[in-house]
């Protein structure tokens, strides 16, 4: 189970996102004020923090400097300040990421597992082998979820296929063949290979991704298509 830390004095805004952290199968444990925190915070095992910055008695700012001294879990601010030298400030004393009020819940969402992944890759945890996460595509194949540079994107069940087999193979060309017996699970004829390419123009649309040169789907004349590294 992940344990993630909510303080906020917002009773109301904490309680919301605790909703949508349960939501995601996250543990959480909540907190009104930053004292009650340091109270505590040695008794229980958190993986990941969000932080309100404006708070009495103590701020997130402080709040994050004295957690820095014993924990290096990310710390990710929930902050009504948008000026850019309170967003240094907040990145300089340790903190990973930020999200402005009033935020998205499923922005929060996409920065939270984001922020997990980074952490779990380079602290060598064990990856799940049903998400992948490189260059702003995070997709999971257990909850058919997909998310694009932190933004979630609905994809069909076709479409969630295709780009999960182009995503486990990245960095390989899939050749149409290959793409249309393994998501359509039939025999491929020449005359398939133009359902595909009706996906795939769907998927490089929903991805922004629809210049004459595409950064990420890419086609190999003939062959086939891929994701690049």
């Amino acid at each position: 189970m992940t344990n993630i830390l909510i303080v906020d004095d917002e009773k109301e805004i904490a309680d919301f996102v605790e909703i949508y952290l349960k939501n995601e199968n996250y543990n959480v444990y909540k907190f009104y004020s930053s004292n009650d925190v340091l109270s505590n915070i040695d008794n229980l095992k958190i993986d990941l923090a969000i932080l309100d910055v404006m708070m009495p008695e103590m701020d997130g700012f402080e709040l994050c400097s004295k957690i820095r001294e014993k924990y290096n879990f990310p710390i990710i601010f929930a902050t009504a300040k948008v000026e850019d030298i309170d967003k240094i400030n907040g990145l300089s004393i340790g903190a990973d990421d930020y999200v402005t009020k009033p935020f998205q819940p499923l922005e929060l969402i996409a920065r939270v597992k984001a922020q997990l992944r980074r952490y779990k890759k380079y602290n060598n945890f064990e990856n799940d082998e049903n998400e992948i996460d490189f260059r702003g595509i995070l997709i999971n194949n257990s909850t058919h979820e997909f998310f694009f540079n932190e933004k979630k994107i609905d994809l069909t069940k076709t479409e969630f296929a295709i780009l999960w087999l182009l995503c486990v193979n990245r960095g390989k060309v899939v050749k149409s063949d290959e793409i249309f017996t393994k998501v359509w699970k039939d025999k491929y004829f020449e005359k398939d290979n133009n359902t595909i390419m009706v996906h795939i123009r769907h998927l490089r649309e929903k991805m922004g991704d629809i210049s004459r040169e595409p950064k990420y789907i890419k086609t190999i004349w003939g062959v086939g298509y891929k994701i690049e590294k």
